[in-house]
């Protein structure tokens, strides 16, 4: 991608969306649109075409459109599955009927089995059936994947997908509801913090191992695979090792400061036990994270502490 590619971000209210646009800029790629700038409507085929036609983008990062954790996957599974399926579907068409040059499509590693050998290699899609809690998104993300491949192997497009461990940083959610497992600790630890209380309710057995990624390396990473030719049609970035959501609550509880007990709630679903990604084919070609655990947290309390002014 050179200085002056016309660039369309998809998802840019979520995570890797947001951070997407201010790495793009960092680099000096300023011709980068996405629906908030534009007035695109995601879920409108119409809408979807005019805008290609118009601005006729060379490259899209087709992110999430609608996502969230365990909660929000139980509370608005209709939302999830409806929203994510058209709003891509309306992208992959417009950018094959337009001749984008490359998409690159962002999965979740929910869409990998529920019961699959660890660590979860590209071949172990569709093997298996899916963790209940979080289907119907899953399902969306698979059909997005298949799309991408498809039109490779009949039209020849350069569309290829990423999964990415649980991505987390500056500029996530932190609504409650809504939010991921790193996001939601980080509030509920601080306002807890804040309000002095004696003990907070974590979700679940604590057991349930999981791997994430820094918003930064999965940016790095995303922009190192626009920009050389690998001939791939999915591939896995995370950062190589996983932790015990046990384990994590009580590094955010030393990160945040708060001084108070972790009580874990048993009769909260858990999901999948262990979610960590090879990522081995992605190392091979030569991308490596650079954000440890403990340092992105670190950056990501710093930020969500700067935003609100706290």
């Amino acid at each position: 991608m050179n200085k002056n590619a016309k660039i369309l971000i998809v998802g840019d209210k979520i995570l890797p969306g947001k951070g997407l646009i201010a790495f793009l800029q960092k680099q000096g790629l300023t011709n980068v649109f996405s629906e908030t700038n534009t007035g695109l409507d995601l879920l409108s085929q119409k809408s979807v075409t005019a805008f290609f036609l118009k601005e006729q983008p060379e490259y899209v990062f087709l992110g999430y459109i609608k996502a969230g954790g365990i909660a929000a996957n139980m509370k608005y599974p209709a939302d999830f599955i409806y929203e994510n399926l058209e709003a891509q579907n309306n992208i992959i068409r417009a950018a094959f009927k337009n001749k984008v040059k490359k998409l690159l499509f962002y999965g979740s590693s929910c869409a990998y089995p529920k019961k699959c050998p660890q660590p979860i290699r590209e071949e172990y899609l569709l093997e298996g059936a899916l963790e209940k809690t979080s289907q119907p998104y899953a399902i969306s993300k698979i059909a997005g994947i298949e799309m991408c491949r498809s039109f490779r192997q009949q039209y020849g497009t350069d569309f290829f997908s990423l999964i990415p461990a649980t991505i987390y940083g500056p500029g996530d959610d932190f609504n409650l509801e809504n939010g991921h497992v790193i996001s939601s600790l980080i509030k509920r630890f601080h306002e807890a913090k804040i309000e002095k209380k004696k003990e907070i309710e974590v979700w679940g057995s604590g057991k349930p191992r999981r791997e994430f990624i820094y918003i930064d390396d999965l940016c790095r990473a995303s922009v190192f695979l626009m920009n050389n030719d690998f001939n791939i049609n999915l591939i896995n970035v995370g950062f190589g090792n996983d932790i015990s959501i046990k384990k994590l609550a009580y590094l955010v509880k030393k990160i945040v400061g708060f001084k108070g007990k972790i009580i874990f709630n048993t009769s909260k679903p858990d999901g999948v036990l262990r979610k960590i990604l090879d990522s081995s084919k992605i190392n091979d070609i030569g991308w490596k994270p650079e954000f440890d655990l403990e340092r992105g947290l670190k950056l990501t309390y710093e930020w969500y502490q700067k935003e609100n002014n706290i």
